[in-house]
């Protein structure tokens, strides 16, 4: 069985925005398909983005999975929804929020 989700180590990984808009990015896609760890626009340099992804990988939040000289993330969505309920909820309804604000 897979190991629970810890909330305070989630919420730890969520403190920052940039693995908030990480694991926001990845909440859009319903269909939870993998997503080039390039392809995440943050303003961060290529270690610091390297970082950010081990502490969500270390929560639990995201698998990583390498491909030669790339790498993909892929939420785990039905692990957070069985022991966060509601968590990917709120950060979908907040950066609802944050956008609308900007526009």
């Amino acid at each position: 069985m897979p190991r629970e989700l810890d909330l305070g180590a989630a919420l730890t990984a969520l403190a920052h925005p940039s693995r908030r808009q990480v694991v926001v990015d990845l909440a859009h896609d319903a269909d939870d398909r993998e997503r080039a760890c390039g392809s995440f626009d943050l303003p961060v340099s290529k270690a610091t983005k390297t970082h950010h992804f081990k502490v969500l990988r270390e929560a639990g939040l995201v698998t990583q999975r390498d491909h030669g000289n790339g790498s993909t993330l892929t939420l785990r969505r039905a692990e957070i929804d069985r022991d966060l309920p509601g968590l990917l909820g709120l950060l979908l309804t907040e950066d609802a929020t944050q956008t609308s604000a900007d526009d």
